[in-house]
Formats: C-alpha cells, structure tokens, sequence
C-alpha cells in the first residue's frame, strides 16, 4: 500500500518489538527507523534487528513520538489510538514533503479523506483496515483534511 521504492526510509512512530522496520528493511532493503518509548520494547527491538542481520538498514530510537522531526522520512507508519493521530497531524503536514506516504493501521486521521483503504485479514483471521494518505505539494492530503 505505501508504494516503497528504493531510496526511501520508512519511519514508525510507537514501533513496538519493530516488526514493521524489520519487514520494510528486509523485505525492500531500505532504511527504517523506529520510534519506541517502552525500553523493554525497544531492547526487544534492536535485538529483533540484530537477530535478522539488519543492523545496517534499520534501527530504534528510545524516543517519545511527539519530539520526532518528521522531515527525513518518505513513508511513515502509524498503529496508534485516534488521538495520537490526531495531534500527530500538524507535525505530519508541516514536515513531511510532497510525495510522502502516510499509512495508519486501524485508525484513521479525523477529517483527512484518505486516498486509498484497504481491509486485510491478519494471520488470525481478523480484519484490520489500513489507511493511506499521501502528502500533497503545498501541504495537505488525499482530498482535503
């Protein structure tokens, strides 16, 4: 859904054990950062990463998500409550350019419309919704926010 491309680096604010990082950085081959406030989580992390020999492409950052300048990353994802979408979107529109993907898992972003959705089941069985925005020139989103 995000359209990676080489040369792109995914960031993941609240990362958790960093499967979303190590996927991207595995799967693709591009740099993916996490951003993680729990230090047991972040341990597990790096060493998650570490196990997979990606040491080189990803890493995690002990870091509170709201203090994350945004401005080097080209695709960034989200599985966090509503309200931290919410008052993460200032920062997403101010330092994010033009072309850059924002892709949200569950949780959508108030009155941005997104430009595309899609529902996929998990390896549960459950449905998850995963939402895509794009940053426009100028700033905003998708068809407004």
């Amino acid at each position: 859904l995000a359209e990676i491309k080489q040369g792109d680096i995914l960031y993941d604010l609240g990362s958790g054990d960093g499967r979303i990082v190590i996927a991207a950085a595995h799967k693709y081959g591009i740099k993916a950062i996490g951003f993680e406030l729990d230090p047991i989580l972040v341990k597990k992390s790096r060493d998650n990463i570490q196990q997979a020999g990606l040491e080189a492409l990803a890493e995690i950052h002990e870091q509170d998500i709201r203090t994350v300048d945004l401005s080097a990353a080209s695709v960034l994802t989200l599985y966090l409550y509503p309200g931290a979408n919410l008052r993460l979107r200032q920062a997403i529109m101010s330092q994010l350019k033009s072309g850059a993907r924002v892709i949200s898992h569950d949780f959508a972003m108030g009155r941005w419309k997104p430009d595309r959705v899609e529902r996929v089941k998990d390896s549960f069985g459950l449905e998850r919704t995963i939402y895509l925005w794009r940053i426009k020139d100028g700033g905003g989103t998708g068809s407004g926010y």
